[in-house]
């Protein structure tokens, strides 16, 4: 299933689910089963402003266009019920250069050009028995430990097995074994390797990723409580403790998020001494179409905090461009968000974003090594409009700006302008 023709991933997906799925016969598979076609135009513009010289590239900017097709079954009739869900991929080259690459949007040859196309087909055999399901093939989680980060042209997934179970209410336990990844931008699978901060950690891989958890929610729903843990094996294990919770009050609603990871390395230590414990708080006040939110994050331990590439943790301060989340980094964040359907405007929705952090343990390689505070902030302004009626009803336009500054990384500009659409073909 690795690195399949490029226009015939769809056609081969549709024909090789959907009709495998009417000859299945009876109850639920057919009935609850569901199919969707995403096309999404992605603009990506990346400017690395201090970077400057021939030898080193000092932007990255691509566009290309995407499909995502999803198909899920239901569950064959009886005590155990069993199922099939298939995703295939296909990403297409619009707009790149060799010294424009490296956006996420696209794979990067040994040429030093990006791919005119890229493809994907996987699958997962699914198996339910009351209110558990075991998962086994391909698989897109969304932990506190391992968060699925669709922020790109087309999603990254995981290979392996998952175990989901709702049997007592409001507890939800996860477990599961994780082997290889397939990427935001390849078509084939690989091994994990780990970030620290915001730099990729080459030198070591794993092919096992285990976790295991659980969420407790109460109050009406309106309180929950995570206990999570994780292990990038011989490379990295991770502890979790999260509250979230949602209080009513008058015309407002105020809303907490609070989480403590504790990290440390594993068995054969393949990138050494790994020590970091980051917390983190994310209040929130809601009144009419108004949020606003102030957040704090807290980086303690030798170490930045750790996790696999290249996704987005749920840490308050975190955002796709900086992570706020290097060796003893302590950050600030104040973000307001408006939703125009409170001014009759349904669909539209903005919001700006700003974040400032210091106490960086930085170590500057022109300075001879020497140990320095390194500071950095964002900026975020994001845009989105879904229409509501008529012809292009369900077409999404999404835009996002950025200036991100730093003492001791790269300074981004970036600009990203995102177009998708939805057909629901089941």
């Amino acid at each position: 299933m690795k690195h399949s023709p490029r226009l015939c991933l769809l056609s081969t997906a549709i024909a090789a689910c959907l009709p495998s799925l009417s000859q299945a016969g009876e109850g639920g598979f057919i009935d609850d089963a569901s199919a969707s076609l995403t096309a999404r135009n992605y603009y990506f513009s990346r400017d690395f402003s201090d970077i400057v010289g021939p030898n080193r590239q000092s932007q990255a900017e691509e566009w290309a266009q995407g499909f995502i097709l999803n198909v899920k079954s239901g569950y064959t009739p009886g005590p155990v019920g069993f199922g099939v869900d298939a995703i295939g991929l296909l990403g297409l080259k619009l707009d790149s250069s060799p010294d424009r690459v490296n956006t996420g949007l696209l794979p990067t040859r040994e040429s030093g050009k990006a791919a005119d196309d890229y493809s994907r087909l996987g699958l997962a055999a699914k198996l339910r028995l009351s209110k558990t399901e075991l998962k086994v093939g391909e698989l897109q989680p969304n932990l506190p430990v391992l968060t699925y980060s669709d922020i790109r042209l087309l999603p990254p997934s995981y290979q392996g097995v998952s175990l989901v179970s709702n049997e007592l209410a409001g507890l939800t336990l996860q477990a599961g074994h994780l082997n290889s990844t397939s990427l935001r931008n390849e078509a084939g699978d690989d091994q994990m390797l780990a970030m620290l901060g915001h730099l990729p950690q080459r030198a070591a891989t794993s092919d096992a990723f285990n976790y295991a958890g659980g969420d407790y929610a109460f109050n009406a729903g309106r309180t929950s409580l995570g206990a999570w843990y994780a292990q990038l094996e011989d490379i990295y294990d991770q502890r979790f403790l999260g509250l979230k919770h949602s209080e009513p009050l008058g015309a407002w609603t105020l809303g907490a998020n609070l989480g403590f990871y504790d990290s440390a390395d594993d068995g054969q230590s393949l990138l050494g001494e790994i020590d970091n414990q980051a917390l983190f708080a994310l209040l929130s006040a809601k009144h009419g179409g108004h949020t606003f939110y102030v957040g704090y994050q807290a980086m303690f331990g030798d170490d930045a905090f750790p996790r696999v590439f290249a996704n987005v943790s749920p840490l308050g301060n975190e955002v796709p461009t900086f992570e706020f989340a290097s060796a003893d980094e302590r950050s600030w964040q104040l973000r307001y968000d408006y939703d125009f359907a409170a001014m009759g405007v349904p669909g539209l929705v903005a919001g700006v974003r700003y974040i400032r952090g210091d106490n960086v343990d930085a170590q500057a390689t022109n300075r001879g090594g020497a140990r320095y505070e390194g500071k950095d902030w964002e900026r975020d302004l994001d845009i989105g409009y879904v229409v509501q009626s008529g012809a292009l009803k369900g077409l999404g336009v999404r835009v996002r700006n950025v200036t991100a500054r730093s003492n001791y990384r790269s300074d981004i500009d970036e600009n990203r302008l995102i177009l998708s659409y939805t057909w629901n073909l089941l």
